[in-house]
């Protein structure tokens, strides 16, 4: 599955177009996490707890996009951009989405 965020993929020719493709997850801190981002609040430096949950959230709605393509036929997604928002104390949404497209 090609995964662009531009218009097209290079040195490949758009046939088909599905329409919108997008995948979410809502996901929220542990009071771990919590405590530890509390303490690092006070001396500063990077919250890798925070970090590392961020990029597990990314890669899931990616993947619920992509299979959300796949289920349509496409071989590839185009336009892809990804958004955050906050749902509720403590939790948070990524959702990402794109242009389901068959490229040759």
């Amino acid at each position: 599955m090609f995964v662009s965020n531009i218009e097209d993929i290079p040195g490949k020719t758009i046939t088909t177009c599905y329409g919108i493709v997008s995948g979410s997850t809502v996901r929220t801190k542990h009071l771990g996490r919590d405590i530890f981002a509390s303490i690092k609040n006070i001396f500063g430096g990077e919250l890798k707890g925070y970090t590392e949950l961020l990029g597990e959230s990314r890669d899931e709605a990616l993947g619920r996009m992509k299979a959300q393509a796949q289920q349509l036929g496409a071989n590839a997604i185009v336009n892809v951009r990804f958004s955050t928002s906050s749902v509720a104390a403590g939790a948070a949404e990524i959702y990402v989405y794109g242009t389901a497209v068959t490229v040759e």
